[in-house]
């Protein structure tokens, strides 16, 4: 009996072991095999030297107004959606339309904003960029609300309307400008009057600019922190800002409960938000002066350099605000039904996004697996979406090189061109950006002869910062 009980359990764990090797071997073979899958189906592509892989080739200056030789070689050799190795990680980039789309309007489920972790020095951990599921809806709510109640207000309406003027009234007697350092001061004075109740000749709306310069060299430089790198001042560069933005929270603090009155503006509004923490109040007062500052200079001054190009649809414009200007009294401030009038400027400004590319792609996350068009995306893979891809594509849009308005007469349009984002990440700004350009074009549109060019850094920037040859003023009205 002990020799059969023996030889049973000798037979039941052979049969075991057996059973164990089997799914062993079943479960290599399987990984083996969806691995190799992965691998036959990733887009082809090139990973480029260790480390850095492909990423200073990336980041490498060009026109804003066309891909680049990165692109435009891995593109013709690769396809529109390659494989490569950016900001230290493996990267799937595509300038394929449908993908990009694909990817936006599947934030949070298939993917997740993921900036390299040296940015989140420079963006701050409570970034609208790099926050994401209820905290990243809680700040953008506020964003939103912001603008929501500006664009409707008439008194901002009117500091749009009085800032620009008075822009224009400094141009006299100068026979050129920076228009590049002029819309940045503009952008700047605006956003810190509305959100912050600074005046533009308050010492800290200028050195709340200078940092802002600082901060935008190094946003998308390569991340050492080393003294005196674009990325280093950065960051410092990005403490001050913090710490000027949190003088005035307090200041404001202070002087609301002693006086025991609230001015109604934004500040108060966030001061009264008690589920907003004092670095998150810093952070969103950051991303909108951040939003609105850059993205209303730079578009300002794409505009400009464009219509300097195209007299046709420079005439065009003048002929519409002087249209709206004959209605209005000599003096008499823009308001939101003139706003509405603005048809043609802002079929200008849209087209000026899809040429120009204010923001050329951003950095997205795999969160499992995603098989789309016959290509594989692995889990933890990098997808960057590069909007100028999609904007200067030849099978979307006709002559795609040419600055030309009236090709958003059609409304398809719209649905091949995301200069803003899209999905849960749309930006909230976008609208009231349009108004405040609108409201400056309609004082701006005189003659002018910039001679100069955008350049991709991949932000947006001109080398000699857009000088205009000016007519006098008198002519606007």
């Amino acid at each position: 009996m002990d020799i059969f009980c023996c030889r049973l359990l000798d037979t039941v764990f052979a049969i075991f072991l057996g059973l164990c090797l089997a799914l062993l071997l079943l479960f290599f073979k399987s990984f083996f095999w969806k691995q190799d899958i992965r691998a036959r189906n990733l887009p082809r592509g090139s990973e480029g030297w260790p480390l850095l892989g492909e990423t200073l080739a990336f980041l490498s200056p060009h026109r804003s107004n066309s891909l680049g030789s990165f692109l435009q070689d891995h593109c013709s050799r690769y396809g529109k959606v390659f494989k490569s190795h950016l900001f230290g990680s493996p990267t799937i980039v595509s300038c394929d339309h449908e993908l990009n789309t694909f990817v936006l309007q599947n934030e949070e489920r298939l993917f997740q904003a993921s900036y390299p972790k040296p940015m989140h020095g420079i963006l701050g951990k409570y970034s609208l960029l790099v926050v994401s599921g209820d905290l990243h809806k809680k700040l953008r709510s506020v964003a939103v609300n912001f603008v929501t109640a500006s664009k409707s207000s008439s008194e901002f309406h009117r500091c749009v309307d009085r800032l620009s003027v008075s822009m224009l009234e400094s141009w006299k007697g100068r026979q050129q400008v920076a228009f590049c350092k002029e819309a940045k001061m503009f952008a700047l004075s605006l956003m810190v009057k509305t959100l912050l109740s600074i005046e533009p000749e308050d010492p800290r709306a200028r050195k709340i600019l200078a940092d802002f310069l600082t901060y935008m060299k190094g946003f998308v430089s390569l991340p050492l922190y080393i003294p005196g790198t674009p990325y280093a001042m950065a960051v410092k560069a990005r403490a001050r800002l913090s710490s000027t933005v949190r003088e005035i929270i307090e200041e404001r603090r202070r002087t609301g409960s002693a006086a025991g009155l609230k001015k109604g503006d934004f500040m108060d509004v966030i001061l009264g938000k008690e589920e907003l923490n004092e670095e998150e109040m810093v952070s969103i007062v950051l991303d909108i002066l951040l939003g609105g500052y850059e993205t209303t200079a730079t578009l300002m001054a794409l505009i400009v350099f464009f219509l300097a190009h195209e007299p046709a649809s420079l005439l065009q414009l003048k002929e519409e605000h002087l249209a709206i200007r004959r209605k209005k009294g000599s003096e008499e401030p823009l308001n939101g039904e003139d706003y509405k009038q603005m048809e043609y400027t802002n079929d200008v400004i849209c087209e000026a996004l899809r040429c120009g590319n204010v923001v050329k792609f951003v950095h997205r996350k795999a969160l499992q697996d995603v098989e789309l068009k016959g290509l594989i995306i692995p889990s933890g893979w990098k997808v960057f979406p590069i909007f100028v891809g999609t904007h200067l594509d030849l099978t979307l849009h006709e002559n795609p090189m040419k600055f030309d308005p009236l090709r958003w007469k059609d409304k398809a349009i719209s649905k091949k061109v995301m200069p803003f984002g899209g999905g849960l990440r749309l930006c909230p700004g976008a609208e009231l950006a349009r108004l405040i350009i609108a409201f400056f074009l309609h004082h701006l549109v005189l003659s002018f002869k910039p001679d100069d060019f955008p350049i991709a850094y991949p932000y947006v920037e001109f080398k000699r910062d857009l000088v205009l040859e000016i007519e006098p003023t008198e002519n606007h009205s």
